[in-house]
């Protein structure tokens, strides 16, 4: 496990800081648009935070708090766990800039603190591509479940299976079977809008991609009750399915269990 999960931080070490500047200018150019509009910058995940003040969410593989803060705006207590320190130095420069407060954990998400975080959270919130950093979809769905307080939310946003045949959203990765189990290399997402001499230094990410019914049922299996599941199309060409979005209810009994 311990190799991936290497190669994956060493990939999104390498440049992210330059590339969310290029990307989505200074800090505190994206923070004046979050000011504005925070809603707007959630995107579509807006509709799953109908209200925020109060709430504790952990962000998972949160970047570079370009969802973090703007929940934090909106009233949310966010801590925000990711793999690059690159991430870190620009979400908290972000934040400051938004004039908000956000926690950021560097960290293996396999590895978080459970005595510290564990139950911690009403809502744990992931988007942008996630799952296939893991080759381990229970041993990531548990850590899920324990972050979570009873009865908590988790809402996992992420790039649909569909993807698995072909590159509908251009992400220049490798079409395969859709009931493939392969492990395999890939560039980082961004790396096709770096130039060529950056890109071809770039370190490869190890991934895993799922099945659809491989993921709802790793959900089912750790504990969680299935509220809601959204597709969307994907950005390149409405009609075929680019991304979809999970709502689960981590059940109760569950936690009565573990504490019994």
């Amino acid at each position: 496990m311990e190799d991936y999960i290497d190669r994956n931080r060493t990939a999104w070490e390498y440049n992210a800081y330059e590339f969310w500047i290029q990307e989505a200018g200074t800090p505190s150019e994206r923070a004046a648009r979050i000011r504005k509009d925070p809603r707007a910058e959630l995107k579509k995940y807006s509709v799953y935070f109908p209200a925020c003040k109060g709430l504790r969410i952990a962000n998972i593989c949160g970047s570079c708090g370009k969802k973090a803060v703007p929940l934090a705006v909106l009233g949310a207590s966010v801590t925000v766990f990711d793999i690059s320190e690159e991430n870190r130095q620009y979400a908290l420069e972000l934040s400051d800039a938004a004039g908000v407060r956000i926690e950021y954990e560097v960290c293996n998400i396999l590895e978080i603190d459970r005595k510290r975080f564990g139950g911690r959270f009403d809502v744990v919130f992931m988007e942008g591509g996630v799952l296939h950093y893991f080759h381990d979809m229970d041993a990531f769905m548990d850590v899920m479940s324990i972050l979570l307080k009873p009865e908590g939310t988790m809402i996992c946003s992420d790039f649909h299976p569909f993807t698995k045949i072909a590159d509908f959203l251009e992400f220049q990765t490798p079409a395969m079977d859709y009931f493939s189990t392969e492990i395999f290399e890939a560039e980082m997402p961004h790396a096709r809008f770096l130039e060529k001499e950056i890109r071809e230094k770039m370190p490869k990410c190890s991934l895993r991609k799922y099945t659809l019914s491989e993921i709802i049922n790793s959900v089912l299996r750790n504990g969680f009750v299935l509220k809601r599941f959204d597709e969307h199309p994907a950005w390149t060409d409405s009609r075929v399915p680019g991304e979809f979005t999970i709502v689960a209810i981590k059940e109760a009994i569950k936690e009565a269990l573990a504490h019994g």
